[in-house]
């Protein structure tokens, strides 16, 4: 049984629960595995400043979603509905799927991450790529499925309560860290090794780590349409950001205390649990292992959630099928949820293919939300610049709102850059056969495929798709 009840008859949640949808959403996988991921790229010196540059970047971006939500209150999907606002019809749709794509691929990570800790003990499940982990993980992807398709009200709910839950462990682990820091070994990891680069290399080299363990920063404003009031939304964004960066920096400068960051470099993930392990015996990493499940699974039941939103409000607005707009009997957006979950899937196959399971899954998902991440940015920017909204804003308000930004596309567009050109070009291969969805919407609303410059964007995309295919060929570019 379906239905198409509009938003109206959605319950509604207070500032509280959408800051722990933030924090839920950002709290996973990454903040177990950053030890070890900045070890193998830079020193203490490259950490503090990646963090300082990342923080402030990404809380540009975080006002950024906290001014739109404000200034255009009638887009309720958040990312995507600003790229489509500012930037036509088949860029929106990109935006979407990009998007949509990064929530799903971020839930590989989660399984992979889950299975590689359970690895310790069941050597079977190895890094969390081969064949019985990628079974066993694709048993849980579908136990999920059919929990929150009974209903997204008991999910987030669920979510509350574990991202609460979940912050233990990580709070435990900084505060055994520090009991066990030593000067002389932080002082010995500052400068890097030398297996690192520059500075300026290593410093770049944690971008996209950084770009995946903020994932999420968006969260409240993609669930906008539970807010009981508009400004909760940007509130929630800040709190549940400001909460989670002094978390992550944490983890990751203490760790440079405790082993020299050859070590750190060469523990399986997650790291954490081997630091600990080697700090004060099996029982840390035991501990922290059993934090880790409990906390990806709750960050892999907030970015579920997600993921069916983004395709059910962009095929509410027009963007995506009709058919992803329906609703069961309990209000979840089944269709939405089934192809989040067969997207999931086959990534999850994927993994297998791949040299490292865990770092392409996580890098993926990363490079996936940089273009969605880049247009709300630019979408910002263009409306200040054409003082939209802003006509009865006084001088300092519009100043400090361009600096915003200004400097949320120069972070995010650094972004780009810095992920490099492989990871994009693979990304293409995704970006081209799912714009089918794009032509199934027009055809539904009677219009023809593409518009002119759609069309030219459109064979493009398919070109780059082309060509990344060609490059995995020939070996040009590996998974």
């Amino acid at each position: 049984m379906t239905s198409d009840v509009g938003t109206a008859s959605v319950p509604r949640v207070s500032v509280f629960t959408l800051t722990a949808m933030v924090v839920g959403s950002m709290v996973g996988a990454g903040v177990f595995s950053l030890p070890g991921r900045f070890a193998q790229e830079t020193g203490a010196l490259g950490a503090i400043t990646a963090w300082a540059i990342a923080g402030t970047g990404t809380l540009m971006l975080a006002f950024v979603f906290q001014r739109l939500a404000m200034r255009k209150p009638d887009l309720d999907a958040g990312v995507y509905a600003y790229a489509k606002a500012g930037f036509g019809e088949y860029t929106g749709f990109i935006a979407a799927a990009g998007y949509w794509a990064s929530a799903c691929i971020g839930n590989v990570v989660y399984w992979v991450l889950i299975m590689s800790t359970l690895g310790q003990w069941i050597p079977a499940l190895g890094d969390g790529g081969t064949i019985p982990a990628i079974a066993l993980s694709s048993a849980g992807l579908w136990l999920f499925f059919f929990m929150v398709q009974r209903g997204t009200g008991r999910a987030a709910s669920i979510n509350r309560v574990v991202t609460v839950a979940k912050v233990v462990p990580i709070l435990v682990f900084i505060v055994l860290a520090v009991s066990i820091f030593d000067w002389d070994t932080f002082v010995g990891n500052m400068h890097g090794a030398e297996y690192t680069g520059s500075f300026f290399t290593q410093v770049r080299s944690t971008m996209l780590v950084m770009v995946f363990v903020f994932l999420g920063v968006e969260g409240a404003s993609v669930y906008s349409r539970y807010a009981r009031r508009r400004e909760d939304v940007g509130r929630a964004t800040v709190l549940g950001f400001l909460t989670v960066l002094s978390i992550f920096a944490s983890v990751t400068i203490v760790s440079y205390g405790t082993m020299p960051m050859a070590d750190i470099a060469a523990l399986n993930q997650p790291s954490m649990a081997g630091i600990l392990n080697e700090a004060v015996g099996p029982w840390g990493s035991g501990f922290v292992s059993a934090g880790l499940i409990i906390t990806v699974l709750g960050a892999y039941l907030a970015w579920t959630l997600m993921a069916a939103e983004v395709l059910y409000m962009a095929s509410r607005g027009g963007d995506m099928p009709r058919f992803l707009s329906k609703l069961n009997h309990r209000q979840a957006p089944v269709n939405a949820l089934l192809l989040s979950s067969s997207l999931a899937q086959v990534v999850l196959i994927l993994t297998y293919f791949s040299t490292d399971a865990f770092d392409f899954a996580l890098d993926m998902s990363a490079v996936m939300t940089l273009i969605p991440f880049f247009l709300a940015a630019l979408y910002a920017f263009k409306i200040r610049l054409r003082n939209e909204t802003y006509e009865t804003e006084n001088q300092r308000i519009r100043r400090n709102d361009l600096i915003v930004a200004s400097l949320a596309v120069a972070y995010t567009g650094f972004l780009v850059v810095a992920a490099g050109p492989h990871l994009l070009l693979i990304s293409f291969i995704f970006y081209a056969p799912v714009s089918i969805l794009f032509i199934l919407t027009r055809k539904e609303a009677g219009k023809r495929p593409f518009a002119r410059g759609e069309l030219a964007a459109f064979a493009m995309i398919t070109a780059l798709a082309v060509g990344a295919i060609v490059s995995l060929s020939a070996g040009w570019v590996v998974l």
